[in-house]
């Protein structure tokens, strides 16, 4: 704790200092030795927010734009997708994939189970496993909090917070990564393990459908895209938004796409997520549940901007804390340094390839590098 009351006490003197003589990388580094996250930060009763959290007031005035409510981002139902339905479900996706690389499902196959004759959501658990990690105790966490990705579980606040020359955002996150799908639940924290092997077990199942769907979709056969095994490996990330006492100051997650391959997300009804549709901002609302689809960097390159990756992000709130918890779908380790790029059958001299053959490693390399500086990496990645 003594870290954290220095850190505090550098940021009161810092307020008051010339933003000229003031040393962010210093104020960076010295949060990052708290260990204590965001969540510490609010726990210590900080009324301002560090400077390195403020975002220039230009991205914050994005906040909204006048649009028509009455259009939203795509619910599909799933249910029938293996009969009846199932055409008419693949064009829903199709369009939701080309014009507005996100949408949600509902009837998607994540049950509800009966513990102690109460009907409980897998979900639910996901969400309030995430909720107790987080707000546990700074001494108990931070045996977890690391940046050496070695480490396959792990908590961290900014996962680029020693790379992005930008503002920070206001979220804390515990990363589990299941290479190949696989993650030995012995280094799970012991209060996740139960609702983290679940809840992932019908992920997959629900990313093996959706694999499916998709490849229909795109007019190839069912298990093209599994038989390229670009979804076998996940990053599993619950990211906890602490209450903010400036909220028009920072965000909770920049503007940014994904550079997976697929991104499953479970979110929470506290708001906040939105979606860049037509330059406008759009709200993705809490669906009572539903979990959100989007599209990553990776299916637009394959797919030869088809389908897209749509940039979003997270406002900060002040009322309470938000959780969500996303599963990114990357290639099978033997797949990593493979490189990929537009499918064949979905070019022609009217559709040339657009993007160079790729592979999801030098892919990774490149966002990292940046970390999330609110400009789109699939550009770099251009023939």
């Amino acid at each position: 704790m003594m870290k954290l009351h220095s850190f505090l006490e550098n940021q009161d003197e810092s307020i008051s200092t010339d933003a000229s003589s003031y040393d962010r990388a210093r104020a960076v580094k010295e949060f990052d030795e708290t260990k204590a996250g965001v969540k510490g930060l609010i726990d210590s009763g900080v009324v301002k927010i560090p400077r390195f959290f403020i975002h220039p007031q230009d991205t914050i005035q994005e906040r909204f734009y006048d649009f028509d409510k009455s259009t939203q981002v795509p619910i599909i139902n799933l249910e029938g997708f293996e009969s009846s339905r199932r055409m008419e479900i693949v064009s829903e996706i199709c369009r939701a994939s080309e014009t507005w690389g996100f949408f949600q499902v509902v009837y998607h196959g994540v049950p509800v189970f009966v513990y102690h004759g109460v009907p409980v959501s897998i979900m639910e658990e996901m969400r309030e496993c995430c909720r107790q990690f987080h707000e546990q105790p700074h001494e108990v966490k931070m045996d977890w909090y690391s940046r050496d990705i070695k480490r396959p579980v792990r908590y961290f606040s900014n996962g680029d917070l020693l790379v992005n020359k930008s503002a920070a955002n206001w979220r804390d996150t515990i990363m589990f990564y299941f290479a190949d799908g696989k993650l030995d639940d012995e280094l799970y924290p012991e209060l996740c393990r139960e609702a983290v092997c679940e809840y992932m077990k019908h992920i997959v199942t629900l990313k093996d459908k959706l694999c499916a769907l998709l490849s229909e979709a795109l007019g190839l056969h069912s298990d093209y895209l599994a038989s390229l095994q670009c979804m076998e490996t996940e990053s599993l990330t619950c990211h906890y938004y602490p209450v903010c006492p400036e909220p028009d100051l920072t965000l909770g997650a920049t503007k940014h796409s994904d550079p997976s391959f697929l991104t499953i997300l479970l979110q929470d009804d506290i708001g906040g997520l939105q979606v860049l549709h037509q330059n406008h901002w759009v709200d993705v609302p809490f669906v009572q549940g539903a979990l959100v689809i989007n599209i990553g960097d990776f299916i637009q390159l394959i797919t030869n901007d088809k389908f897209k990756s749509v940039e979003h992000r997270v406002l900060a709130r002040q009322a309470r804390a938000r959780i969500s918890v996303a599963c990114f779908f990357y290639p099978s380790t033997e797949n990593n340094h493979k490189p990929y790029a537009p499918i064949k059958e979905l070019l022609s001299n009217e559709n040339p390839p657009i993007y160079r053959e790729t592979p999801a490693s030098e892919y990774m390399a490149c966002f990292k590098s940046r970390g999330l500086d609110g400009q789109p990496t699939l550009p770099y990645f251009r023939i």
